[in-house]
């Protein structure tokens, strides 16, 4: 087994990685080979300040005349798995999507003071319209149900009068992502939240088809506008213009999944007895897609990598290659 020298400024996280790798139990070294030209790259091309920045990495992963997609792609997994680790020790890096082409960038994950200013510009809210002004009750409402269900945009947007059950606080969600359909239940509070503002709206448009009507209010929410609405909110929190990364309203998605694995394991529960949970709730096609949220998140990376037994996806990693 050839021992590498690496140069770079990137070098002890690069020899870190190997030594976890091969403790693990992985040879590791077509990778560690791969890891030294990415070494010598940063150096010769004026990328070594010890830094895995996102610039750096886009540079490595464009994919050269004399390679396959698939080998590039390879080649951008060993650099993913670097910048994994370097997170796992509570420092920066840029982590781009396993096998694929495209970018993706962090999101943003929001702090609980983050949350209390966001939901304290939401309540505040006051359409200037006097006709719109329903829309207040709106917002405190479906702004909630994204943070404190986990759903998505056009989950709460969409939601049906006929699809929210007030009674034993449920919303029964159909043809979702990968055309699935669940149950979400909501938490006490959320429920009685539910069941204020349902008696409120009932006063102002009796019998309507939609839970959160929109301008039209034969017609829901539409995505774009909750979107452009979440933004206006936010640039009215202390925090607009603050943070690296503004977030959208899938944010408060991340930040739900984020803060319940937080829980559990602040808690001791078994992590890997109640991920499938969560992977159902939130209406995910395997664990895996549940546990990626976690994964790319700076502040979760010291729990997770202590008590993560459900597939390692710190440290190592296995994924089949795309073809």
């Amino acid at each position: 087994m050839k021992n590498y020298e690496y140069q770079s400024q990137l070098a002890p996280y690069i020899s870190g990685l190997i030594r976890q790798k091969r403790a693990d139990g992985y040879s590791y070294e077509f990778e560690a080979y791969m890891l030294e030209r990415f070494d010598r790259f940063c150096i010769e091309n004026g990328y070594d300040n010890g830094s895995l920045t996102r610039e750096l990495v886009m540079a490595w992963a464009e994919q050269r005349p004399s390679e396959s997609k698939n080998y590039r792609n390879q080649r951008v997994s060993f650099v993913r798995q670097l910048a994994l680790y370097v997170i796992s020790l509570n420092m920066e890096a840029y982590i781009p999507r396993a096998f694929e082409s495209n970018e993706i960038s962090v999101p943003h994950i929001l702090s609980f003071d983050e949350v209390h200013e966001f939901y304290k510009a939401v309540d505040n809210f006051l359409p200037c319209q006097p006709n719109f002004r329903r829309f207040s009750l709106s917002y405190s409402v479906l702004f909630r149900l994204f943070y404190c269900c986990g759903l998505r945009l056009s989950e709460g947007c969409y939601l049906k009068r006929s699809t929210v059950n007030l009674e034993n606080g449920c919303l029964s969600i159909y043809q979702s992502k990968g055309h699935k359909d669940r149950v979400v239940f909501m938490s006490g509070d959320m429920l009685q939240m539910c069941r204020n503002y349902d008696r409120l709206m009932q006063k102002l448009l009796p019998d309507r088809d939609w839970f959160f009507p929109g301008r039209d209010e034969f017609k829901p929410f539409s995505k774009t506008s909750i979107d452009k609405k979440f933004s206006e909110l936010w640039n009215m929190t202390p925090y607009a213009g603050k943070v690296d990364k503004k977030p959208t309203v899938h944010s408060l998605r991340h930040t739900y999944v984020v803060t319940k694995m937080n829980d559990w394991m602040k808690e001791g529960k078994d992590f890997e007895a109640m991920m499938p949970y969560l992977s159902r709730y939130l209406g995910h096609a395997s664990i895996d897609e549940t546990q990626y949220y976690y994964h790319l998140v700076v502040f979760a990376f010291e729990i997770v990598r202590k008590h993560d037994s459900v597939a390692k996806r710190v440290i190592p990693e296995v994924v089949p290659h795309e073809e």
